[in-house]
C-alpha cells in the first residue's frame, strides 16, 4: 500500500518552534499518516517575498526554516517521503540537492511549479520540458528521481491547442521526470482529474489528495457559493474512484495538502479529521 503523508506546506502555522513542530508530527504520527513531505524553502530559512506570497495564499511558512528538521523527523517516526524544490536550486546545485535527499533518506524531488511563468505559450511548455528532461537526468546520476507537481495554470489551454500538462506529459522522458499529481487543483480548473489519472498511468508515482467544497450554511445570500479545501470525504471530489485508479496505477505515496479552510482553523483537527478517510481506502 502507499505511504500516507503530510504536505510541510499545509503546517506553517503549527512549526514555528522545535517543541510544537514535534508535537506536530508526532499528532501525525498517531493519526496514521506515515510521512511527511517537506519544502525546501520550508527547511531552509526563506525570504521576505516567499514569506508574503504564502502568507497571501493563506497558508503562511512560519519559522520552520530555523529548525533542526533531521533531529525532528528522527524523533518524529515519520518517514520523509519527499521534498518540494525549484527547478532553479537542481539545475545550479543537482548534487548538492541530491545529498540533502539522501540526508532525510528519500530517493523523490518534486518541483512546485514555476512562478511568472507563460504555461499559456507552447514552445516555453516545451523548453520546460526539456529543462526538466536535464533537471532529472542530472539527479538520477545521484541515484534520485524527479517529480513535476501540478497547479490548475498547466490546466489552460495554449496556443497548440493542447494545455501545459498535456505538453509535458508527452515532452518528458519518463526515466528522468514523472508527477505527483494534484488531483484538486486540476479540477478547480474544470479538467477531470479521473481522466487525467487514466493518461498519466504508471507515470503518477506520488498523488496530492484534497477535497473540495463549502462549508456554506443558513440560507445563501446569492445563487452562487464559493469552494475551498474540505477535509477528505466531506466534499464533493470523488475520491473513491480516484483512490481505485490511484492504486491501480501503483501510486507510491498519497499526500494530504489542504489550502485554509481548516477546521476551527486548525491544520492540525483537519489532518486528524481526513485520516479516517485515508485509513479507510489505503
Amino acid at each position: 500500500m502507499p505511504i500516507k503523508a503530510v504536505q510541510q506546506f499545509m503546517l506553517g502555522t503549527v512549526m514555528n518552534k522545535e517543541e510544537q513542530a514535534l508535537a506536530t508530527m508526532k499528532k501525525m504520527k498517531a493519526a496514521g499518516y506515515d510521512g511527511i513531505e517537506l519544502c525546501g524553502f520550508m527547511i531552509h530559512p526563506s525570504g521576505f517575498l516567499v514569506k508574503m506570497m504564502t502568507k497571501a495564499a493563506g497558508m503562511p511558512v512560519g519559522n520552520g526554516g530555523k529548525l533542526d528538521w533531521l533531529r525532528l523527523v528522527g524523533q518524529s517516526g515519520l518517514k520523509v517521503v519527499s521534498i518540494h524544490q525549484d527547478l532553479g536550486s537542481i539545475e545550479r546545485e543537482p548534487a548538492a540537492v541530491a545529498e540533502e535527499a539522501k540526508k532525510f533518506g528519500t530517493d523523490r524531488i518534486v518541483i512546485t511549479g514555476m512562478y511568472r511563468f507563460p504555461y499559456g505559450e507552447a514552445e516555453a511548455v516545451k523548453q520546460l520540458a526539456d529543462r526538466l528532461n536535464k533537471a532529472g537526468a542530472a539527479l538520477r546520476k545521484e541515484g534520485i528521481r524527479l517529480f513535476y507537481h501540478n497547479h490548475n495554470c498547466e490546466f489552460l489551454k495554449n496556443n497548440s491547442g493542447k494545455n501545459a500538462y498535456q505538453i509535458l506529459l508527452e515532452e518528458t522522458d519518463a526515466a528522468a521526470v514523472n508527477f505527483e499529481f494534484d488531483s484538486y487543483w486540476c479540477a478547480e480548473c474544470g479538467e477531470n482529474p479521473l481522466s487525467v489519472m487514466e493518461t498519466l498511468g504508471s507515470r503518477m508515482k506520488l498523488w496530492h489528495i484534497n477535497d473540495r467544497g463549502t462549508r456554506q450554511t443558513g440560507p445563501c445570500m446569492t445563487p452562487i457559493v464559493k469552494s475551498d479545501s474540505m477535509e477528505l470525504g466531506t466534499g464533493a471530489m470523488p475520491l473513491e474512484a480516484l483512490s481505485e485508479k490511484a492504486k491501480a496505477a501503483g501510486v507510491e505515496a498519497v499526500i494530504l495538502e489542504s489550502h485554509r479552510n481548516w477546521i476551527d482553523k486548525s491544520p492540525i483537527k483537519s489532518f486528524e479529521k481526513s485520516a479516517a478517510f485515508l485509513k479507510e481506502h489505503f
